[in-house]
């Protein structure tokens, strides 16, 4: 046996796979790594005085607002009450716009004389900005709750309706006549083959349509908002409170990143043959 052969045998075993970090935590620690250093920017710039603190306060400011709202309160609200209203408002908002967009969608997907009537109607609304009938709202229903919510409703609806009304006319036709041929009736078709192949995109029509109310409250809220949090924010600026306005819109960014959250989780949970069509 030659003497090089455990040489060559050495450098022909495989080097033992390297294992680096589980996608979670490399995930996690990625998150962390960014939302650290945007911080730790924050912080610098704010600490280097380019600006005065009412135009950017430091990450401290908002934080101390934060525990004082919290705990002492703001326009005689906590921060608590005043994301639970909004949150409220958002919930409800979205919830009847999501089920008429639902409805819409069906019938303009399935009628194609509804189709032409009621498409370019839907896509005029959902050009309009919430300010834009904000105050036709107010003069319709008063300053109460009426308009905030009918803002969030007219707000959500046509993205729900148009993601519903695309998938429908998306549906292929062999999975109708297959339906047919196995004794469906005509209204059957609407509840156990077309809607059932739309779901996952009128989930994902009901993420932009949360989206879309979130982006609202602050202006269903500049009138009559308090509590909630777009009032908050309204009060803060009169006075100037730049540090309670970056913690308004903090508040409003987290939890619409945790609503978007569970209603990814829920997308997979009620549709998940999403792509294995």
């Amino acid at each position: 046996m030659s003497v090089l052969a455990p040489d060559r045998q050495a450098r022909e075993t495989p080097a033992p796979e390297r294992r680096g970090l589980p996608p979670l935590v490399r995930s996690f620690g990625l998150r962390a790594l960014s939302v650290g250093g945007f911080l730790l920017v924050w912080w610098a710039v704010a600490r280097a005085g380019i600006w005065p603190p009412v135009i950017l306060p430091g990450p401290g400011a908002v934080w101390d607002q934060a525990v004082a709202t919290s705990t002492q309160g703001y326009s005689g609200h906590t921060l608590q009450e005043h994301l639970g209203v909004s949150l409220r408002r958002i919930l409800v908002g979205s919830a009847l716009g999501t089920v008429g967009g639902v409805l819409l969608g069906l019938f303009i997907g399935l009628v194609p004389v509804a189709r032409a009537v009621l498409g370019p109607f839907v896509t005029f609304v959902r050009t309009l900005p919430p300010l834009a009938y904000l105050s036709l709202l107010v003069i319709w229903f008063g300053i109460g709750e009426e308009p905030k919510i009918w803002l969030l409703v007219i707000a959500s609806l046509p993205p729900v309706a148009v993601a519903t009304a695309d998938a429908v006319r998306g549906v292929a036709p062999d999975y109708l006549n297959a339906a047919r041929s196995l004794g469906a009736r005509p209204w059957h078709l609407p509840v156990w083959v077309v809607l059932p192949h739309s779901l996952p995109e009128i989930m994902t029509g009901v993420r932009i349509a949360v989206g879309v109310a979130y982006t609202s409250v602050v202006a269903a809220e500049t009138v009559n908002g308090v509590p909630g949090i777009g009032g908050m924010i309204r009060e803060a600026q009169r006075y100037n409170q730049t540090d309670v306005v970056i913690l308004g819109l903090v508040v409003i960014g987290l939890s619409g990143l945790l609503l978007d959250w569970l209603l990814q989780t829920l997308d997979r949970t009620v549709a998940p043959w999403r792509g294995r069509e």
